[in-house]
């Protein structure tokens, strides 16, 4: 019997992780005494593409009035259309009345001017991944917002504090990071910059419950979780299609743990073509001594991409969303690995299990030491909220505990001698696994007071 088939034993242990975790989360140990939070009674969100229609959705469900900001006449019209039939859609399956779709819509307003947003409390940027266009957006929001409006952008880390600078109210300046869609997800990141305000941290976690989702905070000087963690797992399971597994190989190891969806199947229905345009930017200053992946960007170049095309990485019947296996593109892959050099190897599912999820675990406990992540279980909660972790399994942290870190941490240093430097062993990991402890143990000393 696997490691993996022994985790079926205490899945109400799971359960009541997943619960604590949450809880956990909402928890602001740092925080000083007295630091309150800031009233918000109306928000802007600035991009009415598709995330910032989610976000504006989100809001709206939870009565805060919004408005909804656009560059031009036509972006408005396509965003108000956007979030309509969304709310269409629900009528017709039953999730809202009409009643309520007329009292949502009634709370968003429209404009076409930063200016719209100067009576908001709260102002969310949701335009643009570029950093010249947010920088220009805070610039300017620095004197069109009124006094003591939080201002969220779509940024963590350097970028984050990037932003901040621009404005002369640092201090109001938070970024967020809603799960898309952002109306139906429950996980929002926030991650405090360099001299945010302790009441706007406090005012920004306050937010998630209060539009029925789980916030969980970044600290200070790192990237938001989630897409750090991501990267790994979607790593490795590319490397594995490469290395010889084949797409629904992998996709079925993970849902067999209990995944909701396989990876290869969740960019098909995403469309593998989103993000293309940075994949092909960060080409160009990657580091040229380590192994990278572009299956995805060739997939772009062949026309496969996903649902929407009828064929990704894997083909699919017109009108049907079921992935189907590909022959042709199966032999494409033997073909191109062949191109690459690489000779295809057979794996059993704990080793695609093994090398999806022990990189998160790895990288988790490297975002635990270096200050990135507060708590294990946050990690775990960004996993089981944002990605569709399997609840029985508690998230991959509380997963590692379970099998024992000390078997974690051998097989982590095992792929790092056959794989390389993206398996180099996070010193937490190993410190744990040689004492004997667990991510649990750590935290719960960590949260003893001082």
């Amino acid at each position: 019997m696997s490691v993996f088939d022994l985790l079926d034993v205490d899945r109400d242990l799971a359960s009541d992780h997943a619960q604590f975790a949450e809880f956990e989360a909402g928890r602001l140990p740092d925080m000083p005494l007295g630091a309150g939070e800031r009233h918000v009674q109306r928000a802007a969100v600035v991009g009415a593409g598709t995330t910032g229609g989610g976000i504006a959705m989100a809001l709206v469900n939870a009565g805060i009035a919004t408005t909804l900001i656009e560059t031009d006449a036509a972006g408005i019209e396509r965003g108000l259309k956007r979030i309509r039939d969304h709310y269409e859609h629900g009528v017709r399956r039953g999730r809202v009345t009409p009643e309520q779709v007329g009292r949502r819509l009634a709370l968003i307003r429209s404009g076409v001017r930063l200016e719209d947003a100067a009576d908001a409390d709260l102002v969310i940027e949701a335009a643009s991944d570029d950093l010249a266009f947010k920088r220009d957006v805070f610039r300017r929001l620095d004197s069109i917002a009124r006094p003591g409006a939080v201002l969220a952008a779509q940024a963590a880390g350097a970028e984050l504090d990037n932003l901040a600078g621009v404005t002369r109210r640092p201090a109001d300046v938070i970024g967020t990071r809603f799960f898309s869609p952002a109306q139906a997800m429950r996980l929002v990141e926030v991650a405090r910059g360099e001299r945010t305000a302790p009441d706007v941290v406090a005012t920004s976690m306050a937010l998630g419950p209060r539009l029925g989702k789980i916030a969980v905070l970044t600290g200070a000087h790192a990237g938001f979780l989630a897409p750090t963690l991501f990267r790994h797992y979607n790593r490795e399971a590319h490397f594995l299609v490469e290395d010889g597994a084949l797409p629904h190989e992998v996709d079925g190891a993970l849902t067999g743990l209990g995944f909701e969806m396989g990876l290869f199947a969740l960019h098909d229905m995403a469309g593998n073509d989103v993000g293309h345009a940075a994949r092909l930017a960060q080409r160009a200053t990657r580091d040229a001594g380590r192994r990278w992946n572009d299956l995805i960007l060739t997939l772009v170049e062949m026309g496969r991409l996903g649902q929407k095309s009828g064929k990704g990485w894997y083909r699919y019947e017109p009108g049907e969303r079921k992935p189907l296996r590909d022959p042709q593109f199966e032999a494409f892959l033997v073909a191109e690995s062949a191109r690459l050099g690489r000779p295809r190897l057979t794996f059993t599912r704990d080793q695609i299990l093994e090398r999806c999820l022990y990189c998160v675990v790895n990288e988790g406990a490297r975002l635990l030491q270096q200050g990135a992540a507060m708590r294990a279980s946050d990690i775990d909660i960004v996993w089981l909220a944002g990605f569709g972790f399997p609840p029985a399994q508690g998230g991959p942290m509380f997963m590692a505990d379970r099998i024992g870190l000390p078997v974690v941490a051998e097989t982590v240093q095992q792929l790092h001698a056959q794989l390389g430097a993206w398996w180099e062993p996070a010193p937490l990991l190993l410190q744990l696994a040689r004492e004997g402890r667990t991510f649990g143990h750590w935290q719960a000393e960590r949260s003893k007071p001082a």
